[in-house]
């Protein structure tokens, strides 16, 4: 697994804490998606399970190393839903509670992954409680998150709290440009548009995706332009179409910050012109309204089963192009 950066000072201070005996058995990790709170995971639970470590390194030569590296230690434990589900229920939580009341089968700790904890049911969160609140003796869990909001508060509670926070922007830009050959504009923006996080931008800049959004820029300006907002429609209509409703959406929004005399905060740096243009377009209230509009659009298209998302799309951009 690759390892960043970014992860070395929260893997010492996390680290720091278990060799000091005072690392908490439930640790709960919030961290946004592209900073690859996976590898520090897998890092942590290396050295957790290490029957000699070396300092804050695991050894790489023991047996549960081995194990770990070939990806099937019996005593770390990995916990998702069953694919094509977006939920984990009850019944996998019970086999796994079940299995730590076991003894180690390599005579050492037990470690369980959950790498988005919000995708337990209600009932699964609750079967769960008691044993984080007093797991079996060298028993450690690690769940992930990306909005703590979502959680049982009851759940969080008995949980330690840990924020993987985005690496100053001057050093992932650094990082970004001896993985990919871009221009600065490029990586700054794309670390806007990826809230900061490394490994989003570093995938936005990938030469088709970022021609991807270059074009639906293109197609925008020129939609604006006719007051032909429908024309829009073939950017819009793909399956990552949640994505190229955030590339929209943050576009109005950096609109919105050129009305109001904040063009230092765009997110967009690189298409001015652009920007310009949909501030020009549209009053202040008016562009508010379209940028809630397609908030909203995005929102339904996660969460509703079964949508019919060119019919959504289609409904928006004319709503669009009437208050044009």
């Amino acid at each position: 697994m690759n390892w960043y950066p970014w992860l070395n000072g929260p893997y010492r201070q996390l680290l720091s804490q278990y060799q000091g005996e005072r690392g908490h058995h439930a640790l709960l990790l919030h961290a946004s998606k592209g900073l690859g709170d996976d590898a520090l995971v897998y890092g942590l639970s290396r050295w957790l399970l290490c029957q000699h470590p070396q300092g804050d390194k695991s050894c790489g030569k023991c047996h549960s190393c081995h194990l770990m590296i070939a990806g099937n230690h019996p005593d770390w434990h990995l916990l998702a839903p069953e694919k094509g589900k977006n939920a984990l229920g009850i019944e996998p939580i019970r086999q796994l509670i079940e299995t730590l009341y076991n003894y180690s089968q390599q005579g050492g700790a037990k470690v369980v992954w959950l790498a988005q904890a919000e995708l337990l049911t209600e009932a699964a969160a609750n079967a769960l409680l008691k044993t984080l609140e007093e797991p079996p003796s060298r028993t450690y869990f690690i769940l992930g998150c990306r909005e703590p909001s979502r959680l049982l508060p009851t759940l969080r509670s008995r949980c330690f709290y840990w924020h993987l926070a985005a690496p100053e922007t001057s050093l992932a830009a650094q990082w970004i440009a001896r993985q990919l050959p871009q221009q600065p504009l490029a990586i700054q923006t794309a670390l806007r548009l990826g809230g900061g996080t490394p490994l989003a931008a570093l995938e936005l800049l990938q030469v088709d995706r970022w021609k991807q959004r270059e074009q639906l820029c293109q197609q925008l300006a020129a939609s604006v332009q006719q007051g032909d907002l429908l024309s829009l429609l073939p950017q819009l209509n793909h399956d990552d179409v949640v994505d190229r409703l955030h590339w929209l959406s943050s576009l109005l929004l950096d609109a919105l910050k050129y009305q109001q005399g904040a063009a230092d905060y765009v997110i967009n740096l690189d298409q001015p012109v652009l920007l310009s243009q949909l501030a020009n377009s549209l009053g202040n209230a008016a562009l508010q309204q379209t940028l809630q509009r397609w908030m909203q659009c995005r929102q339904q298209l996660l969460s509703v089963v079964g949508v019919n998302r060119e019919l959504l799309l289609t409904e928006q951009l004319l709503a669009w192009e009437h208050s044009l």
